[in-house]
């Protein structure tokens, strides 16, 4: 299970919305559906997910409809704020959605539809474990609206699937790759490099294969060591080695070198798309800065500056409902320099890079030995654009710092 949840102001019990919230309906709006069941827990993961044993006072059968029930909570608040709009994305995270039947994901999609809208076009991604996309399983979500499946991957090297306690046979994915395209779906694949033991031959075996598979999208993160998880506890103990930067710096660069070499295109730092429509509009909402609902336990939600997250637990979020009460735990307002900051990690990421003139005006002037460093690109900067080198990449933190401090 995740850490704690952030600290903040009291949620109202109503759900509702402050009344000078200035909220634009011309932003983007987008849900993400959080589904948080999976069959073991990974040693590295850190999301707020349960396996079966820790579901006391919650069912997982009941799950869908308990998630409508705050679709309906959604629709009533954001009308009555005025920022009822249609979805141009959705997200089914987790955890493992397709745990549930597919039938419960059609579900609770068609009721975010009917309570809102979808876009025309809009993209409808669930994240799957390869062991659970079978052609019915893919057939039905494309029937339900489903556009895209985003297949957690990790590696293709047993050894290191083992060391990420990763439980899918690697043969599976593409098993899982071929049931989406069979189903008309995009598809999407990730991969996690730098797990303990992971060489370099390891990960180019994990990339030859994620390449093998002709995949529209790939995302590529260097494993973090989160506290509270197994893994750390392992590397605190000294059973495990702790991941060694050199080698994910390596990683990447190999990484960077072999999807632009298949025709892959990097637009933001771990994430590289075939073309630009292929590109995950969900996630580039949230770098962006568009308005989204985060429904389900533990999930975060963000409408014109304001944020919010529900609470944790599976039951204790059913309980929420089952009361007529929001879920919401907590919820914040960040100030002017907490929002730059913000802007700054997240637009600074995308290949677009983010305006100087959106820089903290003090801070503008350091772009120039930013680039002198290597670490910006100087012909984006005379464009009046902070684009990061492959070398920023690598260093996109220290960047952030000096653009902010």
């Amino acid at each position: 299970m995740a850490g704690p949840l952030p600290l903040g102001d009291p949620a109202p019990t109503d759900g509702r919305l402050p009344d000078d919230l200035p909220i634009d309906p011309a932003v983007p709006f987008s849900a993400y559906l959080h589904v948080p069941f999976c069959r073991v827990r990974c040693g590295y993961c850190d999301f707020n997910t349960y396996t079966s044993s820790e579901l006391r006072g919650a069912k997982q059968e009941d799950y869908a409809s308990t998630l409508i029930t705050e679709i309906d909570l959604a629709e009533r608040v954001l009308s009555d704020a005025g920022a009822l709009r249609p979805m141009d994305t959705v997200f089914f995270g987790g955890g493992t959605p397709t745990l549930l039947p597919p039938g419960d994901l059609a579900r609770m999609l068609d009721a975010a539809a009917s309570a809102f809208g979808l876009s025309a076009g809009a993209e409808v991604t669930v994240e799957a474990n390869p062991d659970t996309v079978t052609p019915e399983v893919a057939r039905t979500l494309a029937a339900a609206g489903v556009t895209r499946l985003s297949i957690g991957m990790q590696s293709a090297v047993p050894h290191v699937l083992h060391a990420l306690d990763r439980t899918h046979r690697p043969e599976n994915v593409r098993t899982a790759v071929d049931a989406a395209r069979d189903a008309g779906l995009a598809v999407s694949v990730d991969l996690i490099y730098g797990a303990p033991g992971e060489s370099l031959a390891d990960w180019e075996a994990s990339l030859d294969a994620a390449l093998a598979l002709d995949s529209d999208h790939i995302s590529a993160y260097a494993l973090i060591i989160e506290d509270g998880t197994k893994l750390a506890r392992q590397i605190r103990r000294g059973e495990v080695p702790e991941p060694s930067d050199d080698l994910q710096a390596d990683m990447y660069e190999l990484a960077d070198a072999r999807l632009a070499a298949a025709g892959f295109d990097w637009y933001e730092v771990s994430n590289w798309a075939r073309s630009d429509d292929q590109r995950s509009r969900h996630n580039l909402a949230y770098w962006r800065g568009s308005d989204w609902w985060g429904f389900g336990p533990g999930a975060h939600s963000h409408v014109a500056g304001l944020r919010w997250w529900n609470v944790k637990h599976p039951a204790a979020y059913a309980q929420r409902l089952a009361a007529a009460e929001s879920p919401a735990a907590g919820t914040e307002r960040p100030d002017d320099d907490a929002r730059m900051l913000e802007q700054v990690l997240l637009l600074s990421r995308l290949a677009e890079g983010i305006a100087v003139a959106d820089l903290p005006p003090a801070n503008r002037a350091r772009v120039a030995g930013l680039i002198a460093d290597g670490l910006v690109d100087a012909a984006a900067a005379v464009r009046g654009r902070v684009r990061l080198t492959l070398r920023g990449r690598l260093l996109a933190d220290a960047v952030v710092r000096e653009l902010t401090d």
